[in-house]
């Protein structure tokens, strides 16, 4: 069900190499790049006529409208079942709290007497979410995506999901419960690669945004790819994963279940197992089986996810090797199942999220930790951050200096103008001067 890499014995490689010995799904955004450009210059050109009729050919439903009418989101609020709502109602209180804390503050620093510099910090104008519609419903993306952009203070917030056969083209009713819960009342029914270029480009139901967060389809990221530079993107999200750093004190049974929950997702989704325990891998690969016989999605979704290149048991000599293996893999999820699990996560580098001991999954992160659950793919954890406050704030440097500190520093500017090979420079300041550089 789930294939073993044996890295023991051996002195474990380094940076790229160890990297190529991982298990990793083919997530190629270039070659969808040439697939999702005509789709994009079609919405270009002809607006909102051209994202109604992709989504009619992706989605097979048509519709008149791409902007959801409020009344449908308001109805859908109506109808949302209570324990659905309070437990999202719950989801927002929880991420609220966590993200409220991200605000920057303006400061300002003293560089010399009479010069300073300012750090202000300003929410983009205006931002288009994506929340994917296809294997499964995610209003908790919505939470995830929304909760931030509003703490930053984002005034212009517009939300897109495909278009719902089942709900007359409508996107799905709890995802229209989830932003009638947030205030937000611009959506629009349109997915994949056309909904970012609906974005970008703006269309006669959509105005234009400056930055596009929100996971996707390899269609969506590709998108991203192609439309970035006309608007900001958070990233290119690949498919999903887990690793699981684990040592003999690891339950086998919740280490079997999480790697199930993250197969769950997709076919692509990967999980992955780290640990210097051979019982720990016998007895997890011994509960895999079991589970995944008594939940659901099985055979279009968890099986291929666990059996593919993707996924793998990675046994290492000791947890040192095991950190640096899942530092190597750079996660968008880790979880750290192991004694004293607490110091052991404080050692991880690279990772989207690190979740600590058994009662800190990650599917708690998915809905109510208050963490935010869009978070680095495929490797990209040792780079780039998971989506927060910051995503959404530009900081903005304010230079003001007085006559006399200008003097005192001119010198130095000439002379670094004067290195560059950039005399105009040093001019601009020779001239505040009557052309003569003030003495020191």
């Amino acid at each position: 069900m789930i294939s073993r890499i044996d890295l023991r014995g051996d002195t474990l490689p380094e940076g790229g190499a160890l990297r190529d010995l991982l298990p990793r799904a083919e997530f190629d955004v270039e070659a969808a790049l040439e697939t999702v450009r005509p789709i994009c210059e079609d919405v270009r050109h002809r607006g909102s006529a051209a994202v109604i009729e992709w989504g009619e050919k992706f989605d097979g439903v048509r519709i008149e409208s791409t902007r959801v009418p409020a009344a449908a989101i308001a109805e859908a609020l109506e109808q949302l079942a209570p324990g659905v709502r309070a437990a999202l109602e719950e989801s927002i209180r929880r991420a609220r709290l966590v993200h409220r804390e991200q605000r920057r503050t303006t400061h300002t620093t003293q560089v010399v007497p009479g010069g300073t510099v300012t750090e202000k910090w300003v929410p983009v104008e205006r931002v288009g979410l994506y929340v994917p519609g296809g294997r499964s419903v995610y209003p908790s993306s919505v939470v995830m995506n929304v909760v931030p952009a509003q703490e930053a203070g984002v005034e212009g917030v517009a939300v897109a999901s495909p278009p719902q056969k089942d709900f007359g083209g409508l996107p799905h009713p709890t995802i229209l419960a989830a932003c009638a819960l947030l205030g937000v009342d611009e959506v629009y029914a349109a997915g994949g690669a056309q909904a970012i270029a609906m974005f970008a480009y703006g269309t006669d139901e959509c105005r234009p945004v400056n930055l596009v967060t929100g996971p996707g389809n390899i269609y969506v990221a590709a998108a991203k790819r192609l439309l970035k530079g006309r608007i900001g993107i958070d990233a290119e999200a690949g498919p999903t994963e887990i690793a699981i750093l684990a040592d003999s004190t690891a339950d086998p049974v919740h280490v079997a279940a999480d790697l199930i929950s993250q197969a769950e997702h997709d076919p692509m989704a990967a999980a992955v197992l780290v640990t210097d325990s051979e019982e720990l891998a016998a007895a997890t690969e011994a509960e895999l089986k079991p589970q995944v016989a008594a939940t659901k999605h099985v055979t279009d979704r968890i099986r291929p996810a666990l059996a593919g290149r993707q996924s793998a048991i990675v046994l290492v000599n000791d947890l040192e090797d095991g950190l640096a293996v899942v530092d190597a893999y750079a996660a968008e999820h880790l979880e750290i199942q192991t004694a004293d699990a607490a110091a052991v996560a404080d050692r991880v580098r690279n990772a989207g999220a690190v979740f600590v001991g058994p009662w800190s999954p990650v599917s708690l992160g998915d809905y109510c930790a208050g963490s935010n659950h869009v978070l680095p793919t495929g490797g990209c954890a040792c780079h780039s951050s998971g989506l927060s406050v910051q995503s959404f704030l530009r900081g903005i440097h304010i230079v003001d200096y007085t006559r006399d500190a200008l003097a005192e520093v001119t010198h130095h500017v000439v002379t670094l103008a004067e290195a560059e090979d950039l005399p105009a420079h040093g001019a601009a300041l020779k001239a505040r001067f009557g052309w003569k550089v003030p003495q020191q």
